[in-house]
């Protein structure tokens, strides 16, 4: 049985090349209830989890704060995100959990039979479990991405790859990881962005590298963030990693190319050698610990010493 129900000959024509919306039944799954949460929190390794909070200011991205989970147990993780303002992200669940490996092979085995010769790889699974009114900042992903609502609501604005919304310059400092995923955001351009309202059993899926960002609505949201390869997308982003290199190396003024022509070609050949080389050194953001979570008071930040903040 699929789990989109709404699958078209356009849509899978459209698939990983523009913003789409499908209808799917993950949402109808008990892995999702909260008994299923809570034992997938004790499962997925502590010290990949993310534990995130954040100011209410869409433009105010530099708010987002790393936090720990401590030796909470699964269910007073999720008792954290049902009363607080956190965001706990599970990369790679896939890669730690079978139940989510098995999930991950199903849905890119139905994405892969539908869609006429797509290939997929690199493929990251995350769960997201986010309190009421939580956000996410305006940021971009350098892999294609789709996005699964299973429990709450949320909204989701996506925006151009153009400017002013993103560009060159900024797309290669992203890919070439000299600068983090988010970055400055004006709320003037939300008039030029497709917002989608996310209810569960809605996935939305969107056009490589697209700027966006994420708002809950008042009650606990949980989601399936899922990323992955193409041959295309990742001609894609050699392409821009050259462009970046020839920019800073050459003083050039590159352009992107789409698809494999023989200047795409050329520049996955830059790509490579350029990273044989380690002719970019990137520059990995670690967020600092700046707060745990108070077993005995879900929801409440333990502030770090140094913050000048206490719970």
């Amino acid at each position: 049985m699929s789990i989109i129900s709404d699958w078209t000959d356009d849509k899978a024509k459209a698939f990983g090349r523009e913003n789409l919306v499908f209808q799917h039944g993950l949402h109808q799954r008990p892995m999702f209830d909260d008994e299923g949460l809570a034992r997938l929190l004790d499962q997925y390794p502590r010290d990949q989890l993310g534990v995130f909070t954040m100011g209410e200011d869409p433009k105010a991205w530099t708010t987002w704060r790393k936090g720990a989970a401590g030796n909470l147990t699964g269910d007073q993780l999720l008792e954290a995100a049902q009363a607080g303002r956190i965001w706990l992200n599970l990369r790679k669940t896939n890669d730690f959990v079978p139940d989510y490996a098995a999930l991950c092979d199903e849905i890119f085995a139905e994405k892969e039979a539908r869609v006429p010769g797509l290939k997929t790889f690199k493929r990251d699974l995350g769960m997201l479990i986010s309190s009421a009114n939580a956000q996410v900042f305006y940021h971009l992903d350098v892999p294609l991405v789709s996005l699964w609502q299973v429990r709450g609501q949320k909204k989701v604005w996506v925006y151009p790859v153009a400017d002013p919304y993103v560009g060159e310059l900024a797309l290669e400092r992203i890919v070439l990881k000299e600068t983090a995923e988010q970055f400055a955001f004006d709320p003037a351009w939300d008039a030029g962005a497709r917002a989608y309202d996310l209810t569960p059993g809605t996935m939305v899926t969107w056009q490589q590298n697209a700027p966006h960002r994420i708002e809950n609505g008042p009650m606990l949201n949980v989601s399936i963030s899922i990323e992955f390869m193409t041959p295309p997308a990742l001609m894609r982003a050699n392409v821009i990693y050259a462009n970046g290199v020839l920019r800073r190396r050459l003083g050039a003024r590159p352009r992107v190319q789409n698809g494999f022509g023989p200047t795409a070609l050329g520049k996955l050949a830059v790509a490579r050698g350029a990273k044989a080389l380690n002719l970019q050194t990137p520059h990995v953001r670690h967020l600092p610990v700046t707060f745990g979570l108070d077993a005995q008071r879900p929801g409440v930040l333990v502030e770090r010493a140094g913050d000048g903040i206490r719970a």
